[in-house]
C-alpha cells in the first residue's frame, strides 16, 4: 500500500540559496517546480519515490537553528510529510478509514504530478498522502510563471559554487560517539532480532 516517503516539505525564504545547498552542494536533482507571484514549490529527488520539497512564501522568514532533537517553542520550518501510496485505489481506501475514524480529510487534489489527500495525525502534525501519476523522464519541470535564474540552469548539480574539500577525514578518524539509543544495537543483536549491516 505504501512506497515510502513521497516528500518533505519545508519552508524557505530564499530559493537561490536553498537550490544551491540542496542540488549543488547535497548533489540532489532538482525535478520539479510550481509557483506564482506569491509562492514556490520546488522539489529534489532523493530516490526515484522520495523527494525533499520547499515551499518560499514572500512573508517567510529565517527559522532559529535548533539542535536536533532539542525541545524548542520557536518558530518551525516544517511544512508537512507526504507519505507516498501505490494506487489510487489505496488513496481512497485511506481516505474512507481516516473519515471513518473522525479525521477530516482534504481532497483529493490533482497536482499534475500526483493526486494528494490532506488531513492532520492526533498531535496536528500536517501529514499528505500522495499517488503519484506522473514520471519525470527529463527534469525539471518547472511550471513556476517566474523561475528563478538559478533554477533555469537545470536539473543536475552546477559546479563551481561551493569549495573543494582540501581536508577530508582519514578514515582512522571515521568514529561516532554513543548518542540516545546506542544500547539498541546490543540489545537487538543479544535477542537476536537485529543483524549489523555496516562496520
Amino acid at each position: 500500500m505504501y512506497n515510502g516517503i513521497n516528500h518533505l516539505a519545508f519552508i524557505t525564504n530564499d530559493m537561490n540559496k536553498t537550490i544551491r545547498f540542496y542540488r549543488d552542494l547535497l548533489g540532489l536533482p532538482l525535478v520539479a517546480g510550481v509557483g506564482n507571484g506569491e509562492f514556490k514549490h520546488y522539489f529534489f529527488q532523493i530516490t526515484p519515490s522520495d523527494s525533499i520539497a520547499f515551499f518560499s512564501y514572500s512573508q517567510a522568514t529565517p527559522m532559529e537553528i535548533k539542535n536536533h532533537g532539542t525541545p524548542t517553542s520557536a518558530p518551525l520550518g516544517f511544512d508537512h510529510v507526504s507519505i507516498g501510496v501505490n494506487t489510487k485505489a489505496d488513496l481512497f481506501q485511506l481516505k474512507d478509514k481516516l473519515e471513518a475514524a473522525g479525521y477530516p480529510v482534504s481532497g483529493a487534489v490533482d497536482h499534475g504530478f500526483g493526486w494528494s489527500i490532506y488531513f492532520f495525525d492526533p498531535n496536528n502534525i500536517p501529514l499528505e498522502l500522495t499517488w503519484q501519476v506522473l514520471e519525470i523522464v527529463k527534469p525539471p519541470i518547472l511550471a513556476d510563471q517566474g523561475p528563478t535564474e538559478v533554477a533555469l540552469e537545470g536539473s543536475e548539480p552546477q559546479p563551481g559554487h561551493w569549495p573543494e574539500v582540501t581536508d577530508p577525514t582519514p578514515p582512522e578518524q571515521w568514529v561516532a560517539y554513543p548518542g540516545a539509543g546506542f544500547d539498541i544495537r546490543p540489545k537487538g543483536l543479544e535477542q537476536k532480532r537485529a543483524k549489523v549491516v555496516g562496520e
